[in-house]
């Protein structure tokens, strides 16, 4: 081959690769951000893009949410516990001129003022507190994310409390506090049926004072109950207080019986005796 075809071959391939470099896509969910001889040109959005090769410089910045977790922090609460809590954070980016001249390394930068930001956050609370109000925290972490980040052009959407682990002691001291806890609620619900029912007896006896028959029928409603069993001895239960009085109302009559029954000199006897 001659000297001219291989010129024009190394024309062709120069060409090739200069449209190579020229030619750049941007895809949908990113944007390109322009560099010329170092100095912002501005951006590109998505789509079939050319620039000059050497000469020009795309960045392209996806605009996507980024799932970032926290790797877990040792934190000191407010009533000195030792807790290890971890953590998860969603951002994207809203400014991708910022993202690119602002900071170096964006996930980089949000992952260490990430665990910053959650270790004082979360050191400021109690651990009652922590376990109870995970959504008050989450949004005191994510408010402050959001404001330092608002100046790389980042918006935080979300940061959620991924795991809380506690000292074995204290989850120790937890079962035993919800143990009592739930002792005490066994206790208040049996002292409140207590109640309700010496309330409920209390209507009863008075029903049962105003109609004595009533008496009488839960009596042989209970003889009923203890039939279905066919026990061979039956407890009758009786009213003690009524029993005494007629005891009581027998023995008088006995007595009386006994006086009028007796002779004249008894009788005399029996009422100097009674006299005296």
């Amino acid at each position: 081959m001659s000297t001219w075809a291989w010129i024009l071959i190394l024309v062709l391939v120069l060409v090739l690769i200069g449209l190579a470099m020229a030619v750049k896509i941007v895809k949908q969910y990113e944007k390109g951000v322009l560099f010329r001889f170092g100095r912002l040109k501005g951006t590109r959005e998505p789509g079939l893009r050319v620039i000059i090769p050497v000469v020009d410089v795309l960045h392209r910045i996806s605009l996507r949410i980024v799932t970032m977790p926290i790797q877990s922090q040792g934190i000191i609460t407010k009533d000195n516990v030792s807790v290890d809590v971890a953590a998860v954070a969603y951002f994207r980016v809203v400014d991708a001129v910022r993202s690119v001249i602002e900071i170096e390394n964006v996930t980089a930068a949000i992952n260490q003022i990430a665990q910053t930001t959650l270790r004082n956050v979360v050191g400021q609370h109690a651990l009652d507190e922590i376990l109870a109000e995970t959504d008050r925290i989450n949004e005191g972490i994510r408010l402050i994310l959001d404001r330092t980040t608002t100046e790389w052009g980042l918006r935080i959407t979300l940061v959620e409390l991924r795991d809380i682990q506690l000292p074995e002691t204290m989850k120790r001291a937890m079962a035993r506090q919800a143990e009592a806890e739930r002792e005490k609620r066994a206790k208040i619900i049996n002292a409140e049926g207590e109640r309700l029912a010496a309330s409920t007896l209390g209507d009863a006896s008075d029903v049962m004072m105003a109609h004595p028959l009533a008496l009488q029928l839960r009596n042989l409603q209970t003889l009923v109950e203890l039939g279905v069993d066919r026990n061979t001895t039956v407890v009758f239960p009786a009213p003690l207080m009524s029993t005494i009085g007629e005891l009581g109302n027998f023995l008088a009559r006995e007595e009386a019986a006994a006086a009028a029954n007796a002779p004249a000199g008894d009788r005399d006897a029996t009422r100097a005796n009674g006299q005296g």
